[in-house]
This record gives structure tokens, sequence and C-alpha cells, in this order.
């Protein structure tokens, strides 16, 4: 997609707030654990490669991805930690992960046994895996200790082609209040890992949730995520957090057309909007094509400081707000971030989008430029 950079629609990141946000954590952690940065998705739409530095600068030793393309990215720019990636990957690619250092999850003796010809074919340092362990997550991972021990026995078989670094899993409920499931979850883990013939150098559960609130399961190395850039993993269900979160995300747009209706006129498609008197309306340059959902009709911008509705249905480029009074052009919108004395946060858009901010902050699209703030030398 074009990034486009000659319209006033931006994505500001705050490269400051984000280096102290990994400072506060590592802060926290015992001596010996590691904090890996969690940059997939384009860095939950902050910037791959510009977290990726900031996170570097502050301390983080290696970093977490979705996909082998965005640790081949890492790599391309000539970063040397280790990266992990958190998806399975085809069979096919592991030569590339191995010629390329990154780690991947095994999560079946099968995934091994079609990767092991594979890596012998050709002169490849050992692939390093990490054993993921589905303790109640549901999504990948060995269910049974049997499981596992079958896929080490695969390893057994040629073990120059695979160095067996990590063992982990993903808790589904570490950001509630009830820890029960969570508790549950942790005994298999350990069940699991005392299983194991020896330790690996990575024994890791703990995304920012568990972080946050359950730092004593840490293992030896965090899984630093969405609490990064400055957001609560819980929304509200756990306002309380051992320090403050200090969100890195802005989201600012112009006016570019401003112009007066009248009682009954219409906005937008459908004519879902009529005004209800003499009103002033201004056009913002962002749609749904942005990731400025469609469904974010009735919720507000802020201008000069006022909250200001969108009035009609968000189109694919443009949206329109009502003014209380005549703005011009290039007049500052405040879609995320703070104007005057008011905010409106990440959380705040999800709440009316009624979902969670990673998905708002994700569904931010590439055609939006992302532009530092408080860059870090």
């Amino acid at each position: 997609m074009v990034t486009a950079t000659l319209r006033p629609s931006t994505v500001l990141v705050n490269e400051t707030v984000i280096l102290h946000n990994v400072a506060h954590a590592l802060a926290r952690l015992d001596a010996g654990t590691e904090l890996f940065a969690v940059v997939k998705a384009d860095a939950y739409g902050h910037g791959l490669l510009r977290v990726a530095r900031v996170a570097e600068k502050a301390g983080a030793t290696g970093f977490c991805v979705a996909v082998l393309d965005e640790a081949l990215a890492l790599r391309q720019a000539h970063f040397t930690q280790p990266i992990l990636v958190l998806g399975l990957i085809e069979p096919q690619y592991a030569p590339v992960a191995a010629a390329n250092h990154i780690s991947v999850p095994v999560a079946s003796a099968a995934w091994l046994e079609a990767a092991l010809p594979l890596l012998t074919s050709e002169k490849l340092p050992p692939l390093a895996i990490h054993l993921a362990i589905d303790t109640g997550m549901g999504r990948i991972g060995f269910q049974t200790i049997a499981q596992m021990q079958d896929a080490l026995a695969v390893i057994g078989k040629q073990p120059e082609c695979f160095d067996v670094a990590g063992i982990f899993t993903h808790f589904s409920t570490a950001d509630e209040k009830d820890t029960a499931y969570f508790e549950m979850q942790a005994r298999r883990f350990n069940a699991f890992t005392a299983a194991l013939p020896k330790r690996p150098r990575y024994v890791h559960v703990s995304n920012s949730a568990t972080s946050l609130w359950h730092a004593a399961c840490n293992g030896n190395m965090i899984r630093f995520g969405v609490a990064m850039y400055g957001l609560n993993p819980s929304g509200h269900a756990i306002p309380e957090v051992p320090y403050a979160l200090e969100p890195a995300l802005s989201l600012v747009s112009q006016i570019v057309f401003c112009k007066q209706v009248h009682q009954g006129d219409a906005i937008s498609y459908g004519a879902t909007y009529r005004a209800s008197g003499d009103e002033f309306i201004g056009t913002v340059p962002m749609g749904y094509a942005d990731g400025w959902l469609r469904r974010m009709q009735g919720f507000h911008v802020l201008i000069d400081g006022q909250f200001c509705e969108i009035v009609g249905r968000v189109c694919m480029d443009q949206f329109m707000v009502r003014m209380p009074k005549a703005y011009p052009a290039g007049t500052p919108v405040v879609l995320v971030g703070q104007s005057g004395d008011q905010s409106i946060s990440l959380q705040d858009v999800a709440d009316y989008s009624d979902t969670i901010h990673y998905e708002i902050a994700c569904s931010l699209a590439a055609r939006l430029p992302r532009q530092s703030v408080a860059p870090i030398e």
C-alpha cells in the first residue's frame, strides 16, 4: 500500500515513552531474566524497525514476532539479537530460519520429521526451536507430555540439526482477576518442564499481563508486548498496575473543508445523519481504508480542545464532524491523543467500537505515515 505522506493524517509515535515503558519493566525483573520485545504486526501499528531500535536501546535482549517475514525484516535491518517467531512456520522454511539464526516454535513430532531432511541436505547451523506447550490456550502446542517426548525422540535421532533453545506456553486469562484458570495452566506447564531431560536456555510464559500481575511466573524471559506501547493488557478489568503505562501512539489529522449546513441537510452515505439546525461540518481526510472504521459514526474527535461528534457514516477516505463554529482548513484534529485539557485514548476508541485496543492499533493501515516524536538519540 502507498503511504500517504502528502496528506495531513499521521500516526505519531513517542519513542521516549516506549523507552520508559521498557525501562520500567526491566527494573522489576529478577537478575538473569531477559526481556524480549514483541514487535509483531508492525509493532502493534507503531512501526517495526522504529520500536525494535528503541527497545534495543532500552535494554531488550531479543525480539518476538508473529511470522518469519517479520524476523527476516529485522535481520535485514542488521538486528543481531535472538528472534523468536511465535507462530508456526511451514517445515519447508526451516532452512531459512536456521540460516538466519531465527528461533521457531515446534508443536508436533510430525513437524520435526518433515523439517529434518531439509536441514540435513544443506550445511546449516542447528535450527533453534522452542517447544510450544498448550496448557489451556487451545492454540498451538503439545497437549501431553507423551507428545513432547515423541518430539524429543525425533530430535535425538540427529541432535546436530536442532537446538532446543526454549520451552514456553501462553496464558489465556492472565489479564483477569479470577486466577483459577491461570493457576491451572501454570501447574500444567510446570509438569512439562519437570519432564524435560535438560532445561533449555529459555523457559518463558510471561506476556505483558503475566509480567505485570504474576511476576513470580516469569521464568527467565518475558515477552513484553502491549505494555511496551503503554496499554493496559486487561483494558478495564485490572486497573491497578505496578508502574505507570504511558501510551506511545497518537493519531492526528486536520480539517480540509468546512461548510455550514441547515436543518434537514444530510451527511454521508445513506443519509443516516440530518442536521437539527444550522451546523458547521468539517471534513477530515481519513476513513476506514486507514483503519478508522465505519462503526466510528457517533464517536468524537478533538478540535481546539473540544469534543466534536463524527456525523454520518465514515467513508473509505474521509469522515465528517460537527463543530461548534467554523474552523478553517488546516485546523488540527486529534483522533487519539490530547488537545487542550481533553484526551481520547485507544481504550476509549475500543470501548466505543466494542473491541480491544490491540485491534484498533493494529488496524491502522500502512497508508498512514508513522512519525517519531520525542525521538531517542
